[in-house]
């Protein structure tokens, strides 16, 4: 193990603040007498690694001229396998049984009563491996509880229901993993005045990078950013975070090593290695790889469409000369408050050839301004440039929508146009009156499975064209797939962190342009004329 050679005090201690050695000396005392539990280093002594001690030390030891400790939130962000859980076990055992706190309270917390027991039992067995603390420690396992009998402290895994309970008098929080809670009420919960009878109340913030950029995690991760870089100032949050910048090329040792402080230690170079090589032969472990061995925030853990290829698929199209041309529709109606999407693709006249895609995108325009300030999406841009038509009211105005693609029928060969079944029972006999062939398409793994796959392999063969439409282009790098046991594969909405809708209009209405071809028989409009409203 490596030590700490020569410790220097953060740079974020307040002015009154010093560092106390004897403080700092006793935190990192209790940890290593302690051991590591699992694997070749298990029943081995716990030896701080320097940036850990690091951390100790800074916590710790940065004492208010009251004594009392200046940092209340510790928010460590740091790759998989650096040692998270041993270090989260420790420090929620310091807290229980080593700080001298009466009746001391400390709570571990994840997303999942699962998830938080991990360091639990992490902690439990620390415990049993130590003499000291085993005589003084009773552990309940059934309710994962921990009691540290001379003060009464204890030691409490959470149920996921806890940000329903209240009366909390908090001396410690352990949040294992916070880039996985579903919503902010438990971290609110636990964090807002629950330690405020305490002197020193400790919320140590541990987790990787995720993929929710509207996360409690990630709005934390955003405020350790602007107190690193000094846009902001709060000398009671310690910040440290370890990872790639955004540019820094994902395939270089020098940047593993740079973002995994415990490489060659806790993990071996090889197995990094061999997991980037295997997300270079696979676009969809790209992401996987940047979040979880190099702790980057991505859209989502896996992203479906590479989009270097789809860029490369991006060409000048001239739309008067798709003009009479055989095309088939993909409509996603979403919700009367959201995107509506529809998308045209044609096929192609000739072997050679390739298959064109025209999107069309809808908002209520009373929402906009809403959507971009909560969003952060330039919605108001995308309008002011043509990308984005909005409709009048705070809902979609179907009747604007269904006069849009009569006219769109007016200029192309529209044969069939593919929907999904939910809430699209109006505007499918809205359609079907115009003359326009309406065809269900479903949205599980069997109808979603071929065309999506079809997609992928016309992207990258090079064999899609589009006109690098931003809308398209966003929600296309949105998508995250999901996959059954038998290898199918559909675009899911769910998993996605932003809208898709454009993109899975888009398989739909590829389904029934492969399906169909390019048979350029008559359009609607030459039988029964134009519909005039």
């Amino acid at each position: 193990m490596r030590k700490l050679k020569k410790y220097v005090p953060t740079k974020f201690k307040a002015k009154d603040s010093q560092y106390n050695k004897m403080a700092a000396d006793y935190a990192v005392n209790f940890i290593e007498c302690l051991c590591h539990t699992k694997g070749t280093w298990a029943g081995k002594k716990f030896e701080l690694i320097d940036w850990q001690e690091q951390i100790i030390r800074d916590i710790f030891g940065i004492l208010k001229p009251n004594g009392y400790r200046q940092f209340n939130t510790a928010y460590i962000e740091i790759p998989k396998k650096q040692g998270k859980s041993e270090l989260a076990a420790a420090v929620a055992l310091l807290l229980c049984c080593g700080d001298g706190e009466e009746r001391a309270e400390v709570y571990g917390c994840a997303a999942d009563r699962g998830q938080a027991s991990i360091v639990f039992e992490v902690a439990a067995d620390m415990v049993r491996m130590c003499p000291a603390l085993n005589r003084r420690v009773k552990i309940l396992a059934a309710t994962k509880r921990i009691v540290y009998l001379p003060t009464n402290s204890f030691y409490q895994v959470l149920s996921a229901e806890a940000y329903s309970k209240h009366g909390f008098n908090i001396h410690g929080v352990v949040f294992d993993e916070l880039h996985t809670q579903p919503n902010r009420k438990l971290f609110d919960v636990m964090t807002k005045g629950s330690g405020d009878a305490r002197m020193q109340p400790l919320y140590f913030l541990i987790t990787t990078a995720g993929t929710d950029t509207h996360s409690i995690c990630y709005e934390t991760h955003q405020k350790a950013k602007d107190i690193i870089d000094g846009r902001k100032v709060d000398a009671t949050f310690y910040p440290v975070i370890y990872g790639a910048d955004e540019n820094d090329d994902w395939t270089s040792q020098a940047v593993w090593k740079k973002a995994n402080p415990s490489l060659g230690i806790t993990v071996g170079i090889d197995k990094v290695k061999a997991a980037c090589e295997s997300a270079k032969q696979n676009p969809a472990e790209e992401n996987s790889f940047r979040q979880l061995r190099l702790n980057q925030w991505v859209k989502q853990a896996v992203r479906w469409m590479p989009m270097d290829k789809w860029d490369k698929c991006e060409a000048a199209i001239d739309e008067s000369e798709l003009e009479g041309r055989v095309c088939y529709g993909g409509l996603d109606l979403s919700s009367t408050t959201d995107i509506t999407a529809f998308v045209l693709v044609f096929p192609p006249t000739d072997e050679d050839g390739n298959y064109v895609v025209l999107p069309y995108f809808w908002i209520p325009e009373d929402n906009i301004t809403l959507r971009v300030n909560r969003d952060h999406v330039p919605y108001d841009i995308w309008k002011q440039q043509g990308y984005l038509q909005t409709t009048e009211g705070n809902v979609v105005h179907y009747a604007y929508i269904e006069k849009f693609i009569e006219q769109l029928g007016e200029k192309y060969n529209i044969k069939e146009i593919a929907f999904d079944r939910w809430g699209a029972v109006q505007m499918v006999q809205n359609l079907e009156g115009m003359g326009f062939t309406v065809v269900p398409f479903g949205q599980g793994f069997k109808d979603m499975s071929p065309p999506t796959k079809e997609l992928m392999k016309l992207v990258l063969s090079g064999k899609l064209a589009h006109s690098g439409h931003p809308v398209l282009h966003w929600m296309m790098d949105n998508v995250c797939a999901r996959t059954d046991p038998a290898g199918n594969i559909k675009l899911d909405k769910e998993k996605s962190t932003e809208k898709i809708d454009g993109a899975v209009a888009t398989v739909m209405a590829l389904d029934r342009a492969i399906r169909c071809g390019s048979d350029n028989s008559a359009s609607v409009y030459d039988d029964r004329g134009i519909l005039f409203i």
